[in-house]
């Protein structure tokens, strides 16, 4: 009970962790008016790790901390982004954690995703008609510096889970 605890703890705190720097760091870092989605790496990341429960639950958190903060409607990017933590922990089991090829991928994919989406709902439906402009001038910069961030991001997840699952293992032993 103790080890589950603390894994939901961290679970928290990581996307605590990203979204304070999601707000402040990263927005000092933005390239144009382009900013990389650090929450939705953080989710995909503990999801691919830990599965779809842990992903529904950091995607419900970040999502719902974006909707206090920046969101109109609330509920919308809390369900998206725990969407993205189920589908994303489903497809974690099929890969080998040290190949970062698939993460990073179902990463983009998500941020593509992402994308897409905010247009559809947020633009389209106040009649901004102008999706080329907001494809090549939004969604592939923002994906970009998103693949990049999560190049850098996920290893340090991937670390920071296999020594608390090294913790799991070795408080499991003690119990045999």
């Amino acid at each position: 009970m103790k080890l589950k605890l603390k894994r939901v703890l961290l679970t928290v705190l990581f996307v605590l962790f990203g979204f304070v720097l999601q707000g402040t760091l990263f927005q000092r870092l933005a390239l144009g008016s382009v900013k990389p989605n650090l929450l939705l790496v953080i989710v995909a990341s503990v999801a691919f790790l830990r599965g779809p429960k842990e992903g529904m639950l950091s995607g419900f958190l970040a999502g719902i901390l974006i909707d206090i903060q920046f969101g109109g409607l609330l509920g919308f990017y809390a369900f998206f982004y725990m969407v993205t933590g189920y589908v994303n922990g489903l497809l974690g089991g099929t890969y080998y954690e040290e190949n970062m090829r698939l993460p990073v991928a179902f990463i983009a994919a998500s941020e593509f995703c992402y994308g897409v989406l905010i247009y559809l709902l947020m633009f389209m439906l106040r009649s901004e008609f102008d999706f080329p402009y907001y494809f090549s001038h939004i969604i592939i910069p923002e994906l970009i510096y998103t693949i990049l961030v999560a190049l850098a991001l996920y290893p340090l997840v991937r670390l920071i889970n296999y020594r608390l699952e090294t913790e799991e293992k070795r408080s499991m032993g003690k119990f045999v």
